[in-house]
């Protein structure tokens, strides 16, 4: 996937931000986008889904997207494949929230060109605010959320509305990190004494650590600013591994306090 640098770091000025991840000719930064896939004594869990594969060209052309892998629908149908799975052997997708390049692969197009669930056998998890903003979008948000991505997840009775700051599964949480959107969230999945934490938009790159570098596509950059500042002293404070959703090279670290401020302890 690639996004516009400007858009990707708001205010940070581009001399500032180029340093760190550099712009094609169109002003765009490479991204990934990374899912967590969690191994749970429940069933396989999905943490996102990427942007799947209804788009038309213009779409993909316009950010980058490759969305497909010779002889899988998505990219994320090959990822499963590789690691021994299926998307039949999902049980539970939990979603941050519902911009398209999050919950885009929610569903997909099949043979016939019908929206059909991607993940048949699973209870999808959607916050509910998150749901209620993504429904009644305005001009500056509509652009990001498409009713494709979800719809038939009710009609299928796949969808459940959940609330955060709960646990989801054992040792799987939702948090409210709000500012990227009211209803966003991030995950943070415990297991054998560690403590993972699944970033999605509060924090999308290994470049957005310091506290002031929030995205412009972030509807309420202030409130991003105290989500991140939270985040990052629990982070700290618990060791936590941090997860790069949109890293295209950086997958995970840990948190640390260097001489000036916040910054990234890459893990060999």
């Amino acid at each position: 996937m690639q996004l516009d640098g400007g858009a990707m770091f708001g205010v940070v000025p581009k001399p500032l931000w180029e340093r760190r991840i550099p712009a094609d000719a169109r002003n765009r930064i490479p991204m990934g986008m990374r899912c967590m896939l969690v191994e749970h004594p429940d069933g396989l869990v999905l943490i996102d889904t990427g942007a799947g594969n209804k788009e038309d060209a213009k779409f993909v052309d316009i950010y980058g997207i490759e969305a497909s892998v010779e002889g899988h629908p998505t990219m994320l149908h090959a990822a499963l494949a590789a690691a021994g799975f299926t998307a039949a052997d999902v049980k539970v997708v939990i979603n941050s929230h519902l911009h398209f390049d999050h919950a885009g692969g929610n569903t997909m197009l099949d043979e016939a060109g019908r929206v059909v669930p991607t993940f048949p056998n699973a209870r999808y998890l959607i916050h509910a605010g998150e749901l209620e903003y993504a429904t009644h979008t305005n001009e500056r948000t509509a652009a990001s959320y498409f009713p494709r991505n979800w719809d038939v997840l009710r009609d299928s009775g796949q969808m459940e509305l959940v609330e955060s700051d709960r646990e989801l599964l054992a040792g799987i949480h939702m948090r409210a990190t709000p500012g990227h959107t009211p209803g966003h969230q991030s995950i943070i999945v415990e297991a054998g004494g560690e403590t993972a934490v699944f970033l999605a938009d509060i924090c999308p790159t290994a470049a957005h650590i310091p506290l002031p570098w929030i995205m412009g596509y972030d509807v309420e950059p202030l409130v991003s600013l105290e989500s991140k500042r939270a985040l990052w002293a629990d982070a700290v404070a618990g060791k936590w591994l941090l997860m790069f959703e949109h890293d295209a090279s950086v997958a995970w670290g840990r948190l640390g306090i260097g001489a000036k401020g916040h910054e990234l302890e890459r893990l060999q």
